[in-house]
């Protein structure tokens, strides 16, 4: 088991809290983690992403993978280490920043929508793809997609993403998602939040 795998086999579902504010950020992350959720990612276009970071990897520990998304630069890698981030999530696939990023022992998850990128964060050493626009990556897409990529590689679509859309995706290959503003959005407090937590987990559970 890979050690993406002992956060994604209990539930492959990564909660994007674009936007989210460090005083706020704790009694978000324990909802979500309540619902279930093991995967927390705080991009880093958020007021004080690193903060807000740090809280919830202080709070968690290692039993919650923490993360950044938005992530674009070296820079950045290093202040997610310092703020006990393990996790780095990219709009694009760069396959420089991904193999930066393993070197300091952090996993990864890259943009991608080709092919061409798919193999490109492959080759560096990335540990999942974040299949990205989902808007413009139907599940037909998806299959295709699944079709040509390593049976072991985990695909997450992120954009868009319903509790009423993950059926069809996982049905073409999906092996978990990104949820966005429909699981967050800045000014939700943490039972708006649990609510629609509760919502996806039990349509990935009973999908």
């Amino acid at each position: 088991m890979t050690e993406l795998a002992s956060f994604t086999d209990r539930l492959p579902l990564v909660a994007i809290l674009r936007g989210i504010q460090p005083d706020e950020v704790l009694p978000i992350g324990r909802a979500l983690v309540e619902a279930g959720f093991v995967i927390l990612e705080v991009p880093l276009n958020s007021p004080e992403p690193f903060e807000s970071i740090a809280r919830l990897a202080e709070e968690f520990g290692a039993d919650i993978l923490v993360g950044a998304g938005t992530m674009r630069t070296t820079a950045d890698l290093d202040r997610l280490v310092k703020a006990g981030g393990r996790l780095m999530v990219t709009p694009h696939g760069d396959p420089a920043l991904i193999r930066a990023a393993k070197a300091q022992g952090l996993l990864t998850l890259p943009g991608i929508a080709t092919p061409t990128e798919a193999f490109a964060a492959i080759d560096a050493g990335t540990d999942g793809l974040k299949l990205f626009p989902a808007e413009m990556i139907p599940p037909r897409v998806v299959k295709a997609l699944r079709a040509v990529l390593p049976k072991t590689m985990p695909v997450f679509p992120v954009g868009g993403i319903e509790p009423d859309s993950m059926a069809a995706y996982r049905a073409a290959g999906a092996d978990g998602f990104g949820l966005g503003s429909a699981l967050y959005k800045p000014g939700m407090d943490a039972e708006a939040v649990a609510g629609r937590a509760r919502a996806f987990v039990s349509a990935w559970r009973n999908g």
